[in-house]
């Protein structure tokens, strides 16, 4: 049976990943999580039913230490892919605490690739990267997968050096390395401090919600969205028809302002807009007021977004507010 290994998988992503590869394979599980706060616990993963299912193994592990041999014997060595979402991803924090986001998010992508090293059988080693690498997209830019990294904070800085490793890791030791960027996402069972579930819970209590601008505190920053569920079958796609060596941009459908969809949950949730715009980027340099990948590379090889923006996001709000559950935190 095809084996599969997912690190982070308890988080937001690759959750979503996960169930995309049970409702969709038949192949084997092993999930490696170290649970931070972001995590939620187990909490996704036992909602989507990882511990019933005798496909999937569950492993908690920090991969800022090389993998063990205890933890090597119980996964084995005959993993066909593997799939390392795994990160520190919040801006705020990696701004806060660089060394603790730089640390993670460098030796995490180290020890699986040495890991990766040992598994003989192995078809492809995929890094997730970010759009954030890039550094802002400015003027209405759009950057290609040739497009030379500027990171602007320490957690995107980390991310470009993790993938800068994988590459060696492909060139000096023969990893099937595929290095892939996704633009924001979105879904259910997101961590309420990411924009979209914090407003709407901030909706929800009829609280002030704070918009990122410009300096000008007239125009808000602009992010392009993708569902979590569409990035899941944007790697299983990869996974199927990505080429070793290369590095995709996976791209979201619509780009839309900070502000139309605080605007869009108000109204989706028949609430009242309370709003302030804020200059968060010259009071928090390293804040980037517009990300935008092009995704004609992955749309060349046949791929289309599986899952209509905004109809998602109505979804994904509606469920959210009826499972306040999730807008919570630990």
């Amino acid at each position: 049976m095809t084996k599969i290994l997912v690190t982070g998988a308890c988080g937001f992503i690759g959750s979503h990943f996960v169930e995309h590869v049970l409702l969709n394979t038949d192949w084997e599980i092993v999930i490696l999580d170290k649970l931070t706060y972001a995590s939620l616990g187990f909490s996704r993963i036992r909602e989507i039913g990882c511990f019933t299912n005798p496909r999937v193994k569950v492993y908690t592990y920090d991969l800022q230490y090389a993998l063990s041999t205890g933890i090597i014997a119980e996964i084995g060595t005959d993993v066909d892919y593997i799939i390392h979402m795994a990160a520190e991803t919040h801006v705020d924090n990696s701004i806060k605490r660089p060394v603790e986001t730089v640390h993670n998010n460098i030796m995490s992508t180290v020890h699986m690739l040495e890991y990766a090293r040992l598994c003989k059988g192995l078809k492809s080693f995929f890094y997730f990267g970010t759009d954030e690498v890039y550094g802002p997209a400015l003027d209405g830019r759009t950057f290609t997968e040739d497009d030379r990294h500027n990171p602007k904070n320490p957690y995107s800085a980390s991310k470009s050096g993790a993938e800068q490793i994988c590459v060696a890791y492909h060139n000096t030791y023969g990893v099937p390395v595929i290095r892939l960027n996704v633009m924001n996402a979105f879904g259910e069972r997101q961590h309420v401090e990411k924009f979209i579930p914090k407003t709407i819970k901030n909706v929800l209590e009829g609280k002030m919600i704070h918009i990122h601008s410009y300096p000008d505190k007239k125009t808000s920053g602009t992010r392009i969205y993708i569902h979590a569920r569409n990035i899941a079958a944007g790697v299983l796609f990869l996974i199927k028809n990505g080429t070793v060596g290369e590095v995709y941009n996976m791209a979201g459908e619509k780009e839309i302002s900070n502000l139309d969809i605080a605007l869009f949950i108000a109204k989706t949730l028949g609430k009242e807009l309370t709003y302030e715009m804020v200059d968060n980027h010259t009071l928090r340099p390293g804040h980037d007021l517009r990300y935008s990948l092009d995704g004609s590379k992955m749309e060349a090889l046949g791929w289309k977004l599986p899952v209509d923006f905004e109809d998602s996001l109505r979804k994904t709000i509606l469920w959210t507010a009826s499972h306040s559950k999730w807008l919570k935190e630990l």
